[in-house]
């Protein structure tokens, strides 16, 4: 093969450009700056979702997204299994993190998806109910995974295979447009000035790739391409229209945003898991929020702690607070229920709880710890604010002694004379509902003979009723309470509450229905300080006896946290608070059927410093200023890389950077997600470092300096080497160039190529040249494409390149 001399480049003309190589320096942009651009847009739930964690899930599935569509576009994948893969890499970060039973707790199977599935249909059920913001509990956690997710993958789609990221403004405009139509309140002006910022970027970003790939100078790793055909970009905008859809469609289900009745209008009863309308017990509930409420010290029994009493009813609306509170007495003003009888001191301690109501137990004596706005409604004995607090800590002085079922049997029928109008306003039955009342109490000739009849009627577990979070409708034309009573029999504590205060109120029982929490779970052990969660909102039924006040009757079937009080028993005998019978050993009626509301038996503490979302945050994880620290240093050693301030081989070492702070961010979430990542790292790491080796040879060669020959016949060797054909160091340059071309069976375009190559590389060894042919570059990129075209490599030589990790 004959040496040809080379002539200078001449700049009067521009001949074609050849195909550029890769800069070594650069990573692909784009789907960075995609992914970076939806995760500022969904800051916007922040509008509609509360605490932080759900913030640290999309980062982590974001990233993953974007991370697994740069690999496979660095394998040469073909688009729709790009889309494929990142849709199944979002599958297996969500069976990772909300299913116990993953295939290597990593790969979903027929038991992990039936767990996504289950954890799917209960956020469905909690966002029917719940009213922003809800919390940051595991189905809605999973359900914003989802969907953000999905969101990730189409605008990478748009970004990146279509080339049409504007296109990929009406995704993230739906993002937007969700909790701007649910927030009761504007949005963060900080989330549209990131969002707004991030698509900018996007735009730019993109516009600068674009116009590097007009000057011949590609950017990103191999297999990224310069353009896309129009039709895929009209796929990609039509799937993204579908999906935008999609979420829109699943998150407007959420409930508007309400209040707690009887707040009036200006009453905002909002807040972080502030107690909402009656029906927010369905939410509270259906979506498991283990977050602790309260912690109680001092409370020597198992009580229920009253936050609202409701004493209107509404058919097939159930119950609501009739007369506004407006008014009452400051506290500590005077005692606020005279009495007699031993006063127990109760320290009740929120945690991330904002309403304007204050929670008693019994009938307080004196409360201190709240400030001056805080008024005690004597008639409906209720702690009340004008709008929604965040309070502390406060001391109630409670009378908690209880009757024995003598006592308040003795009383016979009550003399409802001396109750205020609104719990002895008539509400009228069905003929049929009053037959099931006279069956029930005929011949009973004490009040307290009869209401007891009729709750252990609905919770005896003897007579088809059942507890389920369910609450369904079975004859739409039957009034709610009758179809409950008689049809379904099934529902939760509100319905149950409901159905015996209609029925003792049509009996002329002063009667009104009270929501709250049961008594909550012994704190580490401590029986002496009760945690009280989200799993422990309840509602039940008060009746008035004019000796003793307001008695507790809950007809819901009795679980783990329903204590039924001891006079539902004729062996009470006593008294003393103190004495009560516990959650555990409860003589009350109980029910095989298990309330789906129930949590843990020990609570952990809440974190103050996680928003709420202390009990979901892994707490062995590193503290937060690591992560930022590592952070800071991995975006310091880019920036100065890609300002060409430092080295580029110290561009490795900040990819190594972002990966730890990956783990980092996985380790808050769980150790075995960050394992995971590491496994996945690790078999990542082969072909991590061929693409490196590949872009930093292919830069050497568009330099065209006195080392592009070398680089560029190093860079052939390896190719043939990953293909399995390794040379010699003893053949010489013709040999091994006659031999590749014979083991790949190359085309007649790659072994033109390769005598290009195998010219510029003599001229540079032999032949004293320092600057090789221009046409040196072009030729390596030729002769790729023929290899690629000829002999192209198989998956597993590319996760593991023979030249990277050499076979024996």
């Amino acid at each position: 093969m004959a040496m040809t001399d080379v002539q200078p480049p001449r700049h009067r003309t521009r001949p074609q450009p050849p195909p550029p190589a890769d800069p070594a320096w650069t990573l692909p942009t784009t789907p960075i700056a995609a992914g970076f651009a939806v995760l500022c847009a969904a800051t916007a739930l922040s509008g509609i979702v509360q605490g932080t964690l759900w913030l640290f899930y999309l980062v982590i599935a974001i990233g993953l997204v974007v991370g697994t569509g740069m690999l496979l576009r660095s394998m040469r994948t073909p688009p729709p299994l790009v889309a494929l893969g990142e849709l199944f890499a979002l599958l297996c970060l969500l069976t990772m993190s909300f299913s116990t039973n993953g295939i290597l707790l990593v790969l979903p199977g027929p038991a992990a998806l039936g767990d996504l599935l289950d954890v799917l249909g209960r956020s469905f059920g909690a966002v029917q109910t719940e009213v922003p913001p809800v919390p940051a509990d595991q189905p809605i956690l999973c359900l914003i995974v989802v969907a953000i997710g999905m969101v990730a993958v189409v605008v990478d789609l748009l970004a990146v295979e279509a080339e049409a990221p504007a296109a990929s403004g009406l995704v993230l405009l739906c993002v937007y447009a969700v909790p701007a139509s649910l927030a009761d309140e504007m949005l963060p002006w900080w989330s549209f000035v990131l969002g707004a910022s991030a698509f900018a970027v996007l735009l730019t970003v993109d516009g600068r790739a674009k116009h590097k790939a007009w000057r011949g100078r590609r950017t990103g790793l191999p297999g990224y391409s310069q353009g896309a055909p129009s039709h895929e970009a009209s796929a990609v905008v039509l799937v993204s229209l579908v999906l935008a859809l999609f979420v829109g469609a699943t998150f407007t289900v959420i409930g508007t945003v309400g209040r707690l009745p009887g707040g009036g209008d200006s009453g905002t009863g909002g807040g972080p898991f502030g107690l909402k309308p009656y029906t927010k017990l369905q939410g509270l509930l259906t979506g498991q929020v283990n977050v602790e409420f309260f912690r109680v010290t001092g409370l020597k029994s198992e009580q229920y702690l009253r936050l609202v009493t409701l004493d209107k009813f509404v058919e097939n609306d159930g119950w609501q607070v009739g007369a506004p509170i407006i008014g009452g007495d400051q506290l500590g003003a005077h005692e606020l229920v005279q009495g007699s009888g031993p006063v127990t001191s109760v320290s009740i301690q929120p945690n991330q709880f904002d309403d304007q109501w204050a929670p008693v137990y019994g009938e307080p004596s004196a409360i201190n710890g709240l400030g001056s706005e805080w008024r005690w409604d004597p008639t409906a004995q209720t702690v009340w604010a004008p709008g929604a607090q965040q309070f502390g800590s406060y001391v109630e002085q409670a009378r908690l002694s209880v009757p024995t079922a003598d006592q308040l049997r003795a009383e016979g029928i009550v003399d409802e004379s001396h109750v205020d109008q609104r719990y002895r306003q008539q509400i009228v039955v069905s003929p049929r509902v009053k037959n099931l009342i006279n069956q029930l109490t005929g011949g009973m000739e004490s009040t307290f003979d009869k209401v007891r009849a009729l709750t252990t009627y609905l919770n005896s577990g003897a007579n088809g009723f059942k507890y389920s979070l369910d609450a369904p409708v079975q004859d739409d034309k039957a009034p709610r309470l009758d179809d409950f009573l008689f049809n379904t029999k099934t529902g939760f504590c509100e319905q149950y509450a409901s159905a015996l205060a209609a029925m003792t109120r049509s009996m002329g029982i002063p009667t009104r229905v009270a929501i709250g929490f049961t008594p909550g779970v012994p704190y580490n052990g401590d029986p002496n300080v009760k945690t009280i969660t989200g799993g422990d909102a309840h509602a039940w039924v008060e009746i008035d006896f004019p000796d003793y006040g307001w008695m507790t009757f809950d007809p819901t079937p009795a679980g783990t946290r329903v204590v039924p009080p001891p006079y539902m028993s004729d062996t009470s005998t006593s008294g003393d608070p103190n004495s009560l019978p516990s959650a555990k050993n409860s003589t009350g009626p109980t029910s095989t059927v298990k309330p789906e509301s129930t949590a843990p038996s020990v609570a952990a503490p809440v974190n103050a410093q996680s928003g709420g979302d202390g009990s979901i945050l892994n707490p062995t994880a590193p503290p937060i200023w690591v992560t930022a620290l590592v952070l800071l240093i991995a975006l310091a050693l880019t920036v100065l890389v890609r300002l060409r301030q430092l080295p580029v081989r110290l561009a490795p070492v900040a990819v190594v950077g972002w990966g730890v702070v990956a783990v980092l961010l996985a380790s808050y979430l769980s150790w075995w997600l960050s394992g995971f990542l590491i496994v996945v790292a690790v078999c990542a790491a082969p072909a991590g470092i061929r693409a490196w080796r590949r872009r930093t040879r292919l830069h050497e060669i568009a330099l065209l300096g006195a080392s592009a020959a070398s680089a560029a016949w190093e860079e052939v060797l390896a190719e043939s080497m990953d293909r399995g054909s390794a040379v010699s160091p003893t053949e010489t340059i013709r040999a091994a160039g006659r031999r590749l071309a014979r083991d790949h069976e190359l085309d007649e375009a790659g072994r033109e190529a390769l005598r290009q190559v195998i010219t510029a590389v003599e001229g540079a060894w032999y032949g004293g040249r320092e600057t090789p042919d221009p046409k040196l570059v072009a030729a390596v990129e030729e002769l790729r494409a023929s290899l690629h075209r000829t002999a192209p490599l198989a998956f597993g030589a590319k996760v593991l390149p023979r030249s990277v990790v050499p076979r024996r």
